[in-house]
C-alpha cells in the first residue's frame, strides 16, 4: 500500500489512501434524499468525491485525512474525462516535485473547489513541503458533511462509479511515478491518466517582434497567405468536442518571454553561432551535439529550425525569425515562426502573430484554442533558444531548475485588437465563466482594470492580456514590464534552488555523522562536495549576471497620454527595479551563508578522513609488528625444516640397509657371502659409500615429493571483493550454518561490531574438486557486508573444472543473493543530492 496521503511535508503526489475497507462512506451517506442541496450537480458530486478521500479524525489520538490540491486537480480532470463533471479542461503549467509539467486542468473544476471553500463546506490546510513550495489540502467540513447527507442518491452512485475500481469498494486515486500521473487502487490496480497528455490544434502564425525592440533591418514577414492551411482539411486532437467558448479575441500577437543570464561576450557567441557576422546569414539550426566534426558526413533528425537574422548589434542584441520544423501528429497543421529577440540584460522574447486557427482567420480565436497554442509557443521556444545559446548557459540554467530547463516557466503576453464580448474589468472578474477563460491563458487571475473607455487590462499568475483598439500602442511599456516580470520569476526559482542546495549541505552534513557506520558515506561525502561547490561557484556566476542586468534595465518614463499613464501605475514599474535589487541583495547574503557552511563541511570531512587514517595507521602497525614476528619465527621454522629433512632422510636410508643387513638378510646366503668378502669386508669404505649413496638417494626423492606438495600449495587464487551493502546479518548467519565454520574474529566499539568469519565449502564436486574458503568481513551492528574474500586452490582442482577468479567471485555473490542476505531496500539513495535525483530521472 502506498504512502499515506494524509498532509506531510514529506509527498505530496497521490490522494488520500483508505485502509483495507476502501472508503469512508458511512451509512448516513447512503441515505437518499430528495432535498436540494442549493448546489449545482458537479458541485454535489465534487463535494462527494472530496468526502469519499478525506477523513476527520474522531479522537485526539487518530489522524485527520486530507487530499492534496494536485491530486484532486487529477481526479476532477479523470472526472471530466469519463463524463462525471460538465467541465472544459485546458493545458497549465504546474511544479510536481520540483520538476516543471503541462498538465490538463480544469479551471471550472477548480472554480467550483473555490466556491465550496467560500461557502465553507470545505476547509483548507496549507503546509510546507520538501520542494519548499507551499501545499495546499483540502477536506470537507462538518457544515459539508451535514450537506451531504441531502446529497441525492443518483449523484452519489455516479460518484461511486467513478472513484471506485469496477466491481470493487477500492478507491482510485492519482499516483505521480516521477513522469506520469496514475490512478492506481489499494491492491495494486492501475491505469496511466492522460492528465500529461496535451493537446495540439492547427494553426497558422507570423513572426512578431514588437517595434520597440528593433533597431533597423527589414520588417518581419508575413504568412497570412498561408492562413487557410489550417482549414477544413487540417484537424486537431482535441479529446473534449464540447468546448464553451465564452470570450474569443480578434488580431491576436503574442509575446512570451523569459530570463536568461546573458553578457556582452554571450551576445557576441549568439551571433558568431547563427551566423550574423557572415556574408549569408542565418541558416537552419539544430540542439544536436555533432560527435564527429572531422568526418565527412553528418546524418541528423530533419526537425530542424530556420533562422533568418532581422538585425543585431555584435555586444548588445539580435533579432532574428525562426522557422519551426517539427514533426506533428497526423491530421495537425502548424505554420510556427517565432520572432525572437534577445539583448544583453537577458530578457528573450519570443513573439507570433496568429494568421489563423483551425478555420477561424485571424479573429474570432477561442481561449480555449489559444491555451493549446501557448503549450506550443513555450515548449519550442525553450528548444530554439537552447539550440543557439552557449551551453554554459544551458548549464546554468539546468542548475537552476534542477535538470528541467527545457520544461522552465515563462511570462505570456497577450495582445488583441478586440476582445468578445467587450465589458468592463469589474464584469470580467465574476469568479466565473470569464475569470475562468482568462485562467486558462494567464493563471489564476489578480486584477483587471480598464486603462482607457476601449482597453481593458488583465494581471494573471502567468502573464497579462491587454485588449483594445489601442492595445500595440502601449508596446514599450508591455516589454519594460516584461523584462522586470521575466527576472522576478527567475529569482523566484533562483530562491527556491538556493534553499535545495541549502538542504543537499544539511543531508551531506548527515552522511558525514555516519562515516563510522557506512564504509561508503567518505567517498560519497567527497564527491557531494566537489558537486556542491560548483553549484555555489556557478549561482554566483548567476547572481552576477542579475545584478548586471538590473544596472542595465531602464524604467521608461511615464507616458504622457492618459491611457498610457493609467497603463504606466497599474503596471507599477517604476519601483519594480529597486525592489529586485533589494532581493538579489538578500539572496547574495544567503549564498554567502551556504559558502561558509560548506567550508564547515570540508572542515568535518577532513577530520572523519583524519579519523580514518588514524585508524588505518594503527591497524597497519599492528600488522607490521605480526609479520616481523611471524617473520622471525617463520626463519627459525623453515632453518629446523631443513635440518630435519637431512636428517629424516638419513634415517629412511639407513633404516633401509639394516632391513638388509639385519637378523636376517642376504648376507646369510652362500651367493652373497662370496660378494660381501670380497666387495665390502676386504675393502675400505665401500659400506660407507653405499650408505652415503642410499642416503643421497633417499634426500632426492623427499625432497621432490616436498616440492611437488609445495607447488600444489601455492596455486592458489585469492578474490577480494569490497562489497559495501547493508544485509541482514539473521540470513547471513542462517547460510553459515550450512558450512564448515574454521574462524571467527571480533573487534567492538562504539559505533561498529566487525566480525571476520571465514568457512570452507563442505562439497568439493560443486567447485571443481577443490574447497574453497571463504572470509566475510561485516558489521553486526549496523549491518553492513564490508569485504568478501576468497581462497581458492586451482592446482587441487580438476584441470577442466578449476574455476578462474572471476567465476568464484560470481558464484559467492549468487550464492548470497539467492540466500536474501542482501538488502534490496537500501537507504543509501535517502541522502542523494536534488541534481542526483533529476538525473536518475531523466535517464532512459
Amino acid at each position: 500500500m502506498e504512502p499515506l496521503a494524509i498532509a506531510k511535508n514529506d509527498s505530496f503526489n497521490s490522494g488520500a489512501p483508505l485502509d483495507d475497507n476502501e472508503s469512508f462512506v458511512t451509512e448516513e451517506d447512503d441515505t437518499d434524499s430528495d432535498e436540494e442541496t442549493g448546489l449545482t450537480d458537479n458541485q454535489n458530486r465534487l463535494l462527494y468525491l472530496i468526502n469519499l478521500h478525506t477523513k476527520k479524525a474522531e479522537s485526539r489520538e487518530a489522524s485527520d485525512c486530507w487530499i492534496r490540491k494536485p491530486a484532486l486537480t487529477v481526479i476532477i480532470y479523470e472526472g471530466v474525462v469519463e463524463s462525471l463533471f460538465d467541465y472544459d479542461y485546458a493545458p497549465f503549467s504546474t511544479l510536481v516535485e520540483n520538476r516543471r509539467v503541462w498538465i490538463n486542468k480544469s479551471q471550472e473544476g477548480q472554480s467550483d473547489v473555490e466556491f465550496l471553500r467560500e461557502e465553507e463546506l470545505i476547509c483548507a490546510l496549507q503546509i510546507s513541503s520538501r520542494s519548499y513550495k507551499p501545499m495546499i489540502c483540502y477536506q470537507v467540513s462538518d457544515k459539508g458533511r451535514e450537506l451531504i447527507r441531502h446529497i441525492p442518491r443518483r449523484e452519489k452512485e455516479a460518484t461511486h462509479e467513478f472513484a471506485y475500481m469496477a466491481g470493487s469498494r477500492e478507491l482510485l486515486k492519482a499516483v505521480w511515478d516521477g513522469d506520469a500521473y496514475w490512478m492506481q487502487s489499494a491492491s495494486g490496480y492501475k491505469r496511466k491518466s492522460s492528465i500529461t497528455d496535451t493537446e495540439d490544434v492547427s494553426y497558422v502564425s507570423s513572426a512578431y517582434v514588437p517595434q520597440c525592440l528593433r533597431y533597423g533591418g527589414r520588417p518581419t514577414l508575413s504568412n497570412a497567405h498561408r492562413a487557410h492551411e489550417s482549414g477544413a482539411s487540417a484537424t486537431d486532437n482535441i479529446r473534449d468536442h464540447d468546448l464553451d467558448e465564452v470570450i474569443t479575441l480578434n488580431s491576436v500577437s503574442i509575446i512570451v518571454a523569459e530570463y536568461i543570464p546573458f553578457g556582452a561576450n554571450q551576445i557576441v557567441q549568439l551571433n558568431n553561432n547563427v551566423g550574423s557576422t557572415e556574408r549569408v546569414q542565418g541558416g537552419f539550426i539544430s540542439s544536436e551535439i555533432d560527435d564527429g566534426s572531422a568526418e565527412t558526413s553528418l546524418v541528423i533528425s530533419p526537425e530542424l529550425t530556420s533562422v533568418e537574422i532581422l538585425d543585431y548589434t555584435l555586444t548588445n542584441h539580435i533579432n532574428f525569425e525562426a522557422e519551426i520544423r517539427f514533426a506533428e501528429d497526423v491530421g495537425v497543421v502548424q505554420v510556427e515562426t517565432f520572432g525572437i529577440s534577445l539583448n544583453a540584460e537577458g530578457t528573450s522574447f519570443y513573439g507570433m502573430q496568429l494568421e489563423a486557427v483551425m478555420e477561424r482567420i485571424k479573429d474570432n480565436i477561442s481561449l480555449d484554442h489559444l491555451a493549446r497554442i501557448l503549450v506550443d509557443v513555450q515548449q519550442d521556444s525553450s528548444s530554439i533558444v537552447d539550440s543557439v545559446i552557449s551551453q554554459y548557459q544551458r548549464d546554468l540554467l539546468n542548475l537552476v531548475f534542477l535538470g528541467d530547463a527545457p520544461n522552465r516557466n515563462k511570462v505570456n503576453l497577450i495582445i488583441a485588437n478586440e476582445i468578445t464580448p467587450h465589458l468592463t474589468a469589474e464584469e470580467y472578474m465574476d469568479k466565473g465563466e470569464y475569470e475562468n477563460e482568462f485562467k486558462q491563458v494567464i493563471g489564476d487571475t489578480r486584477a483587471a482594470y480598464d486603462i482607457s473607455e476601449h482597453d481593458t487590462l488583465v494581471f494573471g499568475a502567468h502573464g497579462l492580456l491587454v485588449c483594445g483598439p489601442n492595445s500595440r500602442l502601449h508596446e514599450p511599456l508591455l516589454c519594460a514590464y516584461l523584462q522586470f516580470t521575466t527576472l522576478d520569476i527567475f529569482l523566484q526559482n533562483f530562491f527556491a534552488r538556493m534553499w535545495i542546495l541549502s538542504d543537499d549541505l544539511t543531508k551531506t552534513n548527515t552522511l558525514i555523522d555516519s562515516t563510522e557506520i557506512d564504509p561508503r558515506a567518505l567517498p560519497k561525502v567527497r564527491s557531494r562536495i566537489c558537486t556542491l561547490a560548483r553549484e555555489i561557484i556557478q549561482l554566483e556566476e548567476i547572481l552576477d549576471y542579475i545584478l548586471e542586468a538590473l544596472e542595465l534595465m531602464e524604467i521608461p518614463p511615464e507616458p504622457p497620454e492618459q491611457a498610457g499613464r493609467s497603463l504606466y501605475n497599474r503596471l507599477e514599474i517604476s519601483g519594480m527595479r529597486n525592489q529586485l535589487a533589494r532581493r538579489t541583495n538578500d539572496i547574495k547574503k544567503n549564498i554567502t551563508g551556504l559558502q561558509r557552511y560548506l567550508e564547515v563541511l570540508r572542515e568535518r570531512t577532513n577530520v572523519a578522513s583524519d579519523n580514518k587514517g588514524m585508524l588505518l595507521t594503527e591497524a597497519l602497525e599492528q600488522n607490521t609488528k605480526r609479520m616481523c614476528a611471524l617473520q622471525v619465527t617463520n626463519s627459525d621454522v623453515v632453518h629446523a625444516l631443513q635440518i630435519l629433512l637431512v636428517i629424516f632422510s638419513g634415517m629412511i636410508a639407513f633404516d633401509s640397509l639394516d632391513r638388509i643387513t639385519g637378523d636376517w638378510s642376504v648376507m646369510g646366503e652362500s651367493w652373497m657371502i662370496d660378494i660381501a668378502n670380497n666387495l665390502i669386508k676386504e675393502n675400505m669404505f665401500v659400506w660407507f659409500i653405499i650408505s652415503m649413496l642410499m642416503w643421497l638417494l633417499t634426500t632426492l626423492v623427499v625432497q621432490k615429493y616436498f616440492q611437488v606438495l609445495n607447488w600444489k600449495s601455492r596455486g592458489v587464487t585469492s578474490v577480494k571483493v569490497r562489497i559495501n551493502k547493508r544485509i541482514f546479518t539473521g540470513k547471513l548467519h542462517d547460510l553459515v550454518k550450512s558450512k564448515s565454520k574454521a574462524f571467527e574474529e571480533r573487534h567492538y566499539d562504539e559505533r561498529n561490531d566487525i566480525v571476520k568469519l571465514t568457512y570452507e565449502e563442505p562439497d568439493k564436486k560443486g567447485w571443481g574438486g577443490s574447497k574453497p574458503s571463504v572470509t566475510l568481513e561485516y558489521d553486526s551492528k549496523n549491518q553492513f557486508l564490508l569485504q568478501l574474500l576468497i581462497t581458492y586452490n586451482r592446482r587441487l582442482a580438476t584441470k577442466n573444472l578449476a574455476f578462474k577468479a572471476d567465476e568464484l567471485k560470481e558464484k559467492i555473490m549468487r550464492e548470497l543473493e539467492g540466500a536474501g542476505v542482501f538488502n534490496k531496500n537500501d537507504d543509501s539513495n535517502i541522502n542523494v543530492l536534488s541534481s542526483e535525483k533529476r538525473v536518475s530521472l531523466n535517464a532512459p
